[in-house]
């Protein structure tokens, strides 16, 4: 930007807070004028006060390299005068800024008032699909050579190339996009209008302005031009390789180095086979046989011969992905065809641009909303699927989301957006499609669905099958938790606090003026408090409730109470007339929008764009009160018998903490009846889908124990007998037999001694947070890996990959992870050497959905323990087994702490599930010594 001169800032202190003393160690700046960098200044910093160590190991920067150093005071002149005239610019600017204004008030300074750039907030804005925001996380993704974090000159130097690509970027953006960004952007906390307003003075000087050839602008948006991904043109399709050596001549043109997996071949056999024959058939397929690929063969031949489509369906998001950026590349390098793939989410997950071009009207925006939707309006111009799980977007973020996601609407009703709409898009594209993406959500919603968004289809590959019977169970059931009513409630809110009762309210005024209506403004203010007092009531009810029923196996503060079939007593009369009258009432507040709506339906001539973009979030709302009353319905006053209810809350919160959730025990039938017996072949896939070598637990989970199916076991070409030890600790206390806090207590000087004789890249498998988090808390009052990275699911902030990306991130890490955890991490190499299970992995007593089913299978006349109990949890550990050995190349040692794998006769079912490895029984001496000898580079 030409005239602008920046500063860009880092600082290294002693701490976080100025105000307690903190100070600075080190400053560094870069001066940026004409687009280019033009200067530097660096010095270090003596605070006056001992370095302490943590900041000393961050930064490398210690008292002896600070003794001789100025002191702030001393430089402090210099710093203003590098500041006169310029944009004070840094990475978090306010705790930079915050910091320097401090010390140059005590040296005698006024401070800096002049303009602020967060580079934080501005890559949020121009970088909207980033994974993170960190400098280190930015440097990476563009490519900046960062060789010294936490160093002030390097990160200032860093922040400031990082400035430059940001400001490069802007100025390559329509003249529209710029104007939009501009017209919202005083809501941000950083300067950043004035950025976009010299921007946009300097671009409006030049006469024509240059657009690029993927951008088009309609009704004042730019958006990423559509182009059909499909080649229309018509080409013959060779048949499916019969012969190895002509699947082998395929997978050789994507794969620079292949190398011959022989169950992959067999995989890609056995699908297609059952493909022609019309057969379901269950493939359990180990670790590194290419197994995506190994699908997606068969399934393109067959798609294209037969013409007719295959839907892939995952679990997770994560694979879905996967599939898209590296399967589908390589599967086109494979085919001499075109591939029509196209992935397919829920309609929610694409965004309605009817309703965020009338959301860029309203004025009205707190910070997080002004955010989103500068980021949006950057993000149209870059995707192709209106999806926002592309989005990085904050938790405020998300809310403004809810406003503009693809649901159906009333009052918005326009043609005007529909030749660009995401969602109308992508049920187009499905329509041409060969293979269509998707995950079991939307797999189960789409086959119950009296509008079925996926186009019919009779032949499907479910990847990740072992977790189909959860989705089923999920989707099939209810949850009704106290902060989303409460939320709903919120949103609505009483006349005076400007909500969208108060919106309606003076619409209805303006509209009709003094009409009468049931309920007036004023009793419809006191029926929202009534619902609200009865909300909180209810959810207080329902955590009284749940703590009479605490069990004595209950530890912690997660607590779990299953509701009977048919409840009695005191407590539960009182719940029903609470869930009752909180149902009336909210049945009294739902009648009374509607009233207030058909008023004002009477008046849709005279409704303007902005007040119809408004009703279409009070009838959202209404949608929205009615789900919440059905809930309450089936979950208190009229629950039906084969669903399964259960409280789950945390005894240290008040009611906020609570959720009350409904699950059909047994999905079986209506998966045998409605998915499996509609469909001509469905192909169910996994690592992990045999108990003992036997596919009879899924079959029956699944309700396809009567079919006839192909049942195949492909083994993983992985030689597990070289690349891994499983040892099991004989100086560990029997887990029963002692009280929890000592078994505690010794699985943590065990962690401790394995993490130092490994240098940490260990993983730990708990089954109960509470386990962890004592676990974890011991450690770190230990003090003895205080030079390890410590992070812990549900401790350490961050999601679950933000959590992995740190591990990976770190030479000596511990991974603390429960549930989610035990599958879906994919950690390559010697990242990962080490894994523990802290205990075989049961459900725990009391866990509803278990004993639900435990009671099924006894009514049955069956053994709960060996046809429930046990094969869950050999699922389960099968999952985490396979955490460690991710590649060819990899090695590791797996510890199982449970001495039970080893000393009963069900142990023997887990390690025949598992391939054949070496079996350990050593003392922590003698493991210590092991380690040292076997894993490498130690």
């Amino acid at each position: 930007m030409m005239g602008n001169k920046f500063v860009v800032v880092d600082l290294e202190t002693t701490g976080n807070s100025p105000k307690k003393g903190d100070r600075i160690i080190q400053v560094g700046a870069v001066i940026i004028e004409d687009d280019k960098i033009t200067g530097q200044y660096s010095s270090l910093v003596n605070p006056g006060k001992p370095i302490p160590a943590f900041i000393e190991e961050l930064t490398g920067i210690n008292d002896e390299m600070v003794a001789n150093a100025p002191t702030f005071e001393e430089i402090a002149s210099d710093i203003v005068e590098l500041l006169d005239d310029a944009f004070f610019v840094a990475h978090n600017v306010f705790f930079d800024l915050g910091f320097l204004q401090e010390e140059l008030q005590i040296a005698g300074h006024e401070g800096f008032y002049g303009p602020i750039i967060d580079t934080v907030e501005l890559a949020r804005i121009l970088f909207p699909t980033a994974d993170g925001y960190k400098l280190s996380d930015l440097a990476a993704k563009e490519g900046i050579h960062h060789d010294r974090p936490h160093q002030a000159d390097s990160d200032a130097y860093v922040t400031a190339e990082l400035l430059l690509i940001l400001l490069s970027k802007t100025e390559s953006f329509p003249n529209i996009t710029i104007k939009n960004l501009t017209r919202i952007s005083a809501g941000l906390k950083s300067d950043v209008y004035l950025l976009l307003e010299d921007i946009l003075q300097e671009k409006e000087r030049k006469v024509n302005e240059y657009l690029p050839n993927d951008v088009e602008v309609y009704r004042g948006i730019a958006l990423k031009r559509e182009i059909n991904q499909f080649d229309t043109t018509q080409h013959s399709v060779c048949a499916f390789p019969k012969e190895d050596e002509e699947k082998q001549e395929l997978l050789k043109k994507a794969m620079s180095s292949f190398e011959s997996r022989p169950g992959q071949l067999e995989m890609m056999d056995t699908i297609h086979d059952a493909f022609m024959n019309h057969s379901h058939a269950l493939i359990e397929a180990g670790t590194g046989i290419g197994k995506s690929l190994a699908y997606l063969i068969p399934a393109v031949y067959y798609s294209k011969n037969s013409r007719n489509k295959v839907v892939i369906s995952t679990f997770t998001t994560q694979l879905q992905q996967q599939l898209l950026v590296n399967d589908l590349p390589k599967l086109r390098k494979i085919c001499d065809f075109p591939i029509k793939a196209v992935l397919l989410k829920g309609r929610s997950h694409y965004i309605n641009l009817v309703r965020f071009e009338h959301s860029l009207r309203e004025e009205d925006d707190n910070y997080d909303t002004t955010l989103t939707k500068m980021q949006i309006l950057v993000w149209l111009m870059e995707t192709s699927t209106g999806d926002f799980d592309e989005l990085n977007l904050s938790s405020g973020g998300l809310i403004y989301w809810n406003k503009i996601k693809n649901v159906p609407i009333q009052f918005l009703k326009s043609r005007q957006w529909e030749s660009r709409d995401f969602y109308l898009r992508a049920r187009r594209e499905a329509e041409d499609a060969d293979l269509i993406i998707t995950n079991h959500s939307i797999l189960l919603t789409d086959f119950v669905s009296e509008e079925p968004f996926i186009p019919p289809y009779d032949y499907v590959v479910l990847d990740e099958a072992h977790q189909f019977e959860k989705a089923a169970g999920k989707h099939f059931g209810q949850t009704l938790d106290y902060l989303s009513v409460r939320l709903m409630l919120n949103k609505f809110g009483h006349y005076e606090q400007g909500q969208l009762f108060n919106r309606l309210e003076r619409l209805v005024e303006k509209l009709v003026g003094g009409k009468v209506l049931t309920h007036s403004k004023t009793k419809l203010n006191e029926l929202v408090s009534n619902v609200q007092f009865e909300t909180d009531e209810l959810f207080r009810v329902v955590m009284n409730f749940a703590k009479k029923k605490k069990g004595p196996n209950q530890a912690g503060h997660r607590l779990q109470a299953l509701l009977l079939k048919s409840e009695e007593g005191t407590e539960w009369k009182s719940l029903f007339v609470v869930a009752e009258r909180f149902s009336f009432l909210l049945r009294d507040l739902i009648l009374a929008i509607e009233d207030r709506l058909a008023l004002v339906e009477k008046h849709r001539h005279l409704l303007t764009v902005e007040d119809k973009s408004f009703l279409e979030e009070i009838n959202s709302l209404i949608k929205e009160m009615t789900n919440v009353r059905v809930k309450t319905r089936d979950l208190f006053l009229k629950p039906c018998e084969q669903v399964v209810r259960w409280i789950e809350t945390d005894l240290r919160a008040t009611q906020n903490m609570t959720t009350v959730y409904g699950r059909p025990a047994n999905v079986s039938e209506r998966l045998k009846n409605e998915f499996f017996g509609a469909k001509k072949s469905v192909i169910l896939t996994s690592a992990s889908l045999t108990v003992n070598h036997s596919f009879d637990y899924l079959k029956k989970e699944l309700g396809i124990g009567s079919y006839p199916i192909i049942e195949k076991q492909i083994a993983s070409p992985f030689h597990y007998r070289e690349q891994v030890e499983l040892i099991v600790p004989t100086d560990l206390p029997d887990i029963k037999r002692v009280p929890e806090s000592e078994y505690i207590s010794a699985i943590t000087e065990h962690i401790i001694s394995i993490a130092e004789a490994t240098r940490g890249r260990m993983l730990t498998l708990f089954t109960s947070h509470e386990m962890l988090k004592k676990t974890y808390e011991l450690i770190k009052e230990s003090a003895l890996l205080d030079d390890f990275a410590l992070l812990a699911q549900g401790i350490t902030s961050g999601s679950r990959s933000r959590l992995i990306r740190n591990f990976q991130r770190f030479d000596k890490a511990i991974l603390f992870g429960t549930s989610s955890f035990w599958e879906g991490v994919d950690i390559p190499g010697e990242d990962l050497s080490c894994l523990i299970i802290v205990r075989l992995p049961f459900s725990p007593p009391g866990e509803p959905l278990a004993e639900a089913k435990r009671e099924l299978t006894l009514e049955s006349g069956g053994n709960p323990f060996t046809e429930q109990i046990l094969p869950e949890a050999v699922l389960r550990f099968k999952q985490g087994f396979g955490r460690l050995i991710r590649t060819s190349t990899d090695k590791g040692i797996i510890f199982v702490f449970d001495k039970r794998i080893i000393t009963t006769s069900y142990g023997q079912a887990f390690l025949n599930s598992i391939p054949a490895v070496p079996i350990k029984r050593a003392g922590i001496g003698e493991i210590i010594e092991f380690i040292h000898n076997w894993l490498p580079n130690e």
